[in-house]
């Protein structure tokens, strides 16, 4: 039995198609027992997304960004936080977005870029899919200052850290970016060994 078999969609209406979608759905879910249970749930559908950590192997370093985050703030995170590039597909390829997100937040023009997995972030209530990538990067890559796009309200800070500060800022709370800290250790397991 597949997941299909186990939901009859009810009702869905649009709460807002301000900037993205929310939506409230009513369903029937097949329970494991057999029985049929009615729920109510919201989802959140902003689109799926990619995000890549550069790392230079031979200085042991990593190409981070920080910027204002208003929902992380207005759950009490009083800081900037620091991010692995990243963006929405629009429509788009992973691949070929998630180069020019880098280019325009980092400042890097990459070469080889090589995905490592897809995740669900918050598959409780937002739709969202990440692609994750790493590259390796030279400081002759940088053909800007990265930054990101003004006029899209981005005013980004990019950071080249050393992978064990890095490890050292997701210990102590100082990275706090769920995919940031997957693209750390995996780094860490897989790259930096």
């Amino acid at each position: 039995m597949t997941v299909s078999d186990r939901i009859r969609i009810k009702d869905v209406r649009v709460l807002s198609d301000n900037h993205y979608v929310l939506k409230t759905t009513t369903f029937e879910w097949r329970r494991a027992n057999g029985a049929w249970q009615t729920q109510h749930r919201e989802t959140y559908d902003r689109g799926n997304g990619a995000t890549l950590l550069p790392y230079n192997l031979a200085q042991r370093t990593v190409v981070l960004v920080r910027q204002f985050r208003y929902p992380a703030y207005v759950n009490g995170h009083d800081d900037l936080l620091i991010e692995a590039a990243a963006g929405l597909l629009d429509d788009e390829s992973p691949e070929v977005r998630i180069r020019a997100e880098a280019e325009e937040e980092t400042g890097y023009r990459l070469g080889e870029i090589r995905k490592v997995f897809e995740a669900f972030m918050s598959p409780g209530s937002v739709t969202e899919k990440l692609h994750f990538f790493v590259a390796e990067y030279q400081p002759g890559m940088q053909v800007g200052s990265g930054g990101g796009i003004a006029s899209e309200g981005e005013d980004i800070e990019v950071l080249v850290l050393p992978i064990d500060e890095a490890l050292a800022m997701v210990a102590d709370g100082r990275i706090a970016d769920a995919k940031t800290i997957m693209l750390l250790q995996y780094a860490a397991l897989n790259i930096f060994r």
